[in-house]
């Protein structure tokens, strides 16, 4: 068995994206750990190459089964996205906004065929996404549509460094109004988010993961004197994943629910509950991980920058933290 192939989508070409997934793949410790396999268009990454003073020698595939890891080299799978001239640095326009997610969805469907053991996924920019007019509310819904698999069944899972530990926020919801967040939070939905980061841990090579679950409400509810969803919705959920072999306990207040200690990842009800812990904690160096899905997908937590784009000032630790993480959860195949 050889090293995981991993894909890695290049994002937003006016944004970051191709100058972190280049630095990625030349990266020493990433060449150790996984054969890299960039997703995206040659002219972009020659452009981001050229502007930050990279020269990688390029070798480009038609296909992700071409794919031959050669020392020194960068595999690219090319997808033809952009003529000379039309590509804007550090501008939001329609063709950028699909280019990334062609890059994206070219990387899935490589993994889906087997041609890859899992995709990284460099940021995209949601503006340049609605001006091309495609439907687009986060990568774990799109991964869910180009995987066959119901949005809803799809979770968003944050994984960052805290204090020398490894740190796992599960979200039940996620880019919704939080008007929208509270009617989505039922019973079968907060047990599949607990059952959908059980499956995720054990893919990760957790033996027998335990994990908190928050309420919704402050302090949990207190008993049902601040709501009655952590009685009626919440706590029969995690009773019916107890039921299931998951290790699961809680519902806790989310504002102390990341003091536990012994727990492998915590479940939150809303988007704020989980990413305000890690963007003041892990700002930079936090992996998005997609779970629910058939594909090893996970993105970065931060955007595309466009502001720095070209400048040769991205930090790649995020995408190599999320490159790093994948390695350890994929087998390598061949």
């Amino acid at each position: 068995m050889g090293l995981p192939r991993i894909a890695i989508s290049t994002g937003d070409p006016a944004g970051i994206g191709p100058e972190i997934a280049l630095k990625a793949a030349l990266d020493p410790q990433v060449r150790k750990i996984c054969r890299a396999l960039l997703v995206g268009d040659r002219g972009v990454l020659e452009t981001h190459a050229a502007a930050c003073g990279l020269k990688p020698d390029i070798r480009s595939v038609a296909r992700a089964a071409e794919a031959s890891w050669t020392d020194g080299t960068v595999t690219l799978f090319e997808r033809k996205q952009f003529s000379p001239g039309e590509l804007h640095i550090g501008a939001i326009a329609a063709p950028h906004g699909e280019s990334a997610l062609d890059s994206a969805k070219a990387a899935i469907d490589a993994a889906l065929a087997g041609e890859v053991d899992a995709v990284v996924a460099a940021p995209q920019t949601e503006s340049s996404i609605k001006l091309a007019g495609i439907e687009f509310d986060g990568y774990p819904t799109f991964v869910a549509r180009c995987t066959s698999v119901p949005p809803d069944d799809a979770f968003l899972m944050i994984c960052f460094d805290s204090g020398g530990a490894e740190m796992r926020i599960a979200h039940a919801t996620l880019h919704v109004s939080l008007r929208r967040a509270i009617r989505l939070i039922t019973r079968d939905r907060v047990l599949h988010a607990i059952r959908s980061a059980d499956s995720a841990l054990r893919r990760m090579g957790l033996a027998s993961p335990r994990i908190a679950v928050s309420g919704l409400n402050p302090h949990a509810g207190e008993g049902g004197l601040f709501g009655d969803e952590e009685q009626e919705i919440i706590g029969p959920a995690i009773a019916d994943a107890k039921k299931n072999g998951v290790a699961a306990e809680g519902p806790f207040g989310a504002d102390t629910m990341f003091l536990k200690k012994g727990y492998d990842a915590f479940v939150v009800m809303v988007h704020d509950q989980g990413h305000i812990m890690a963007k003041t904690h892990a700002f930079s160096g936090t992996a998005a991980l997609t779970i629910g899905t058939p594909v090893l997908f996970s993105s970065v937590a931060h955007g595309s920058a466009l502001d720095i784009a070209g400048k040769n000032r991205a930090d790649p630790g995020a995408i190599i933290s999320a490159i790093r993480r994948l390695a350890g959860a994929s087998p390598g195949k061949r």
